[in-house]
């Protein structure tokens, strides 16, 4: 018996790469999805996509030569759809240099088939997000005055106190690190790109782009050190980027605002939707490429349990929310949250719960996270939750102030609901555009993970 126990296998972890797939397999899988032509479906979405990118264009064109009262704010509702709209996408942006980052640094191997897509996917979102407070403020052209450059002409400094600056300063460090850890990754697998180049103007294109990578130890030295330090760059802004973002709120004394769970509500909120995002476009561009053996059902899983974990800890944010306005005594606060679920926008809370509080509790069931139809209900439905929860902070907070006589109800126009979709047709086609030309899956990371490494040697 001692025997038996002793030569019965050891469990090993499930395969991140179906197939039996070589290294040259993986070069050439991934290297495919910008040499050949792509799908129908790639065309059908980059015109729909398209469409909504230059309604947003229109959209913003009529905005500035109309006036910002084209948007349905007003008293006293003065943040609205458009705050709603830039919460949400510098929230979808979280899970991109989460995967990137954190789980690099704890070493999960699981994310090398999603972290290229997913850091692509934080710099679109970010772009779409900066839309939104550049033009409240009404006068985009003159946006440099957010910064702390000397205006002697007009003698006048930026408020450094204001939470509204450090958001300047937040998300753009945001994007700048982003950007680059993006782009560091991508660094050898353009120089592959470079080397399988079968038209001139494409090796000078990627021969620039990658900075001359020959892959000799040295090179790896370098990119490794430099892989690392922006992970470790990173790591911070996860967590200071959208807890500066509440601090739009929780500094303030508006009841339902001012409250000090804000910053981990906030950022377990933008982990939560950002994954919810990954997810539906994992499922489709593994299903429209053709890539289920580098996207495999164990990452989609990883991805579900990640979802929900965080499904878990933003119900429990719900909860002390309530708990706390009850608990304090302050009647205004009460007010607040009988309001919310009691008030003339109680339909958004009650399907801000169903979608993020009870919807992602079905992940508890393997049945469900390995269900391709399932997850990708499921994903849809958080990201559509997770705007609501934005709304409902902000809207249902603002529009009856202390004095009844100065309550209002917010109802948006169609340039509010065209712009928000406009930004999601930016997005997809940025997305689409990134699919298209550059290599979508870190094929020198994916080698890393390969079941049995030393097959094939070939290139």
């Amino acid at each position: 018996m001692a025997d038996l126990a002793i030569r019965q296998p050891i469990p090993l972890d499930p395969p991140l790469v179906e197939g039996n797939r070589t290294y040259a397999d993986i070069t050439n899988d991934v290297a495919r999805l910008t040499e050949r032509k792509p799908p129908r479906a790639w065309y059908i979405a980059i015109a729909i996509s398209g469409t909504f990118a230059l309604i947003l264009l229109g959209m913003l064109t009529h905005l500035v030569a109309t006036g910002i009262g084209v948007w349905g704010n007003n008293q006293p509702v003065g943040w609205a759809w458009d705050i709603t709209d830039f919460v949400f996408w510098v929230g979808i942006g979280h899970a991109g240099t989460l995967i990137s980052a954190i789980l690099f640094l704890f070493r999960q191997r699981w994310r090398t088939s999603i972290n290229r897509a997913a850091e692509a996917m934080t710099i679109f979102a970010v772009i779409c997000a900066g839309i939104f407070p550049l033009f409240h403020t009404g006068r985009p052209w003159r946006a440099y005055w957010l910064f702390p450059l000397p205006n002697f002409d007009l003698n006048m400094w930026q408020n450094f106190r204001s939470p509204l600056m450090w958001d300047v300063f937040a998300v753009s460090t945001y994007f700048t690190v982003s950007l680059m850890f993006w782009y560091v990754g991508l660094i050898p697998d353009l120089a592959t790109m470079r080397d399988r180049a079968a038209t001139p103007w494409r090796q000078r294109i990627f021969g620039a782009l990658s900075l001359g990578w020959r892959g000799s130890a040295r090179h790896w030295n370098h990119y490794e050190k430099a892989y690392l330090i922006l992970a470790g760059l990173s790591t911070p802004l996860v967590l200071s980027v959208h807890s500066i973002v509440s601090f739009d709120f929780a500094v303030s004394v508006v009841p339902g605002w001012h409250t000090t769970i804000f910053p981990p509500y906030f950022v377990a909120g933008a982990i939560f939707s950002g994954f919810a995002m990954v997810i539906t476009l994992m499922i489709l561009v593994r299903k429209v490429y053709k890539i289920e053996h580098l996207l495999t059902m164990n990452h989609l899983e990883n991805m579900c349990k990640v979802l929900l974990a965080t499904g878990c800890i933003v119900s429990y944010s719900y909860a002390v929310e309530f708990f706390t306005a009850f608990f304090s005594g302050n009647p205004y606060e009460r007010f607040v949250f009988v309001n919310r679920v009691a008030g003339p926008y109680a339909w958004a809370i009650w399907t801000m719960f169903a979608c993020n509080v009870f919807v992602p509790q079905l992940f508890w069931f393997k049945r469900f996270r390995r269900s391709v139809p399932a997850m990708l209900a499921i994903s849809i439905l958080v990201n559509v939750g997770m705007w609501f929860e934005r709304f409902n902070i902000i809207v249902t907070s603002l529009h009856r102030d202390y004095l009844p006589s100065s309550w209002g109800y917010f109802i948006p126009t169609w340039v509010d609901v065209l712009t928000f979709a406009g930004s999601i047709g930016l997005f997809l086609t940025l997305f689409l555009l990134f699919m298209r030309f550059l290599p979508a899956v870190a094929m020198s990371e994916v080698k890393g993970v390969l079941p049995v490494p030393a097959k094939a040697v070939r290139q």
